[in-house]
């Protein structure tokens, strides 16, 4: 958390899959808190520092996408009180943490919601079909002993995953050394069982959500932001030159001062 003034807004960071909070902490989180933002940066349950790689492939005890919902709602509940709502920023899977997050009736009040490079409402369907076709034995592999970090092990496959062609290889070479398993029991929400609901109202509880995608993202592609941007009553920004990590390939700065910017307009 940064030492901003307690009155400043507060921004919590949500990663995605096979991730962990360290991803924002490369300079993304920084640049905030050098804004004069607040910024906290969370682990989902057995992610990052709290890795728990067989509860992850536990169909069982595993987290459900729900389970990493309840976890922001507690950070929310923890946050210091004083200053306006906070702003909630999910990436990939933690944007559709953020998705079910808004739509939530026992949830603190928020500021706002951004989505970097988020999962579509649709779910994960067509990255999934991609990823079956592509690389069809390590998918069934990785399916049948239920451990999704299987498809995160070599750096070619990391860098078209999460990076631009040309990202430095010391880069990718730092991502891949840090990612690990996703909870099966999540993938099998996003890929049907548990997808975003868009919350559009007007009511009491509306939130105000923007969107930015990522140009060169492999994962979720610029019809998958343009798709989740309309399903949120809003327009998407694309950045242009930026793969799907984008608060950790080269031009990560552009999409950081376009959150502070956002965060600034929704204060």
């Amino acid at each position: 958390m940064s030492s901003a003034d307690t009155s400043s807004p507060h921004v919590v960071l949500v990663h995605g899959a096979w991730h962990g909070a360290w991803c924002w902490r490369d300079g993304f989180a920084q640049r905030l808190e050098q804004a004069g933002l607040q910024v906290t940066t969370p682990d989902l349950p057995a992610h990052g520092d709290r890795l728990d790689a067989d509860r992850l492939r536990s169909l069982r005890h595993g987290p459900r996408l729900r389970d990493y919902v309840d976890s922001v709602v507690e950070v929310l509940r923890g946050l210091p009180a004083g200053g306006p709502p906070p702003v909630v920023v999910g990436h990939s899977m933690g944007g559709g943490v953020v998705q079910h997050l808004v739509g939530r009736l026992d949830r603190p009040a928020l500021g706002g919601a951004v989505l970097l490079a988020s999962m579509p409402p649709a779910g994960v369907w067509r990255v999934t079909a991609d990823t079956a076709r592509q690389r069809t034995a390590t998918f069934l592999r990785a399916n049948v002993r239920r451990d999704l970090g299987m498809l995160v092990v070599e750096a070619e496959h990391v860098r078209r995953m999460f990076l631009s062609a040309d990202t430095d290889d010391a880069v990718v070479a730092a991502v891949q050394s840090r990612l690990h398993g996703e909870s099966f029991r999540a993938f099998l929400d996003m890929l049907a069982l548990d997808r975003p609901r868009p919350a559009t109202g007007r009511g009491p509880r509306a939130t105000q959500v923007r969107v930015l995608g990522a140009a060169d993202d492999t994962i979720f592609r610029v019809a998958d932001v343009e798709a989740t941007a309309a399903a949120w009553g809003t327009e998407a920004v694309v950045v242009p030159g930026i793969g799907h990590d984008v608060m950790l390939d080269h031009g990560w700065e552009r999409v950081a001062d376009q959150v502070i910017t956002w965060v600034g307009e929704m204060a």
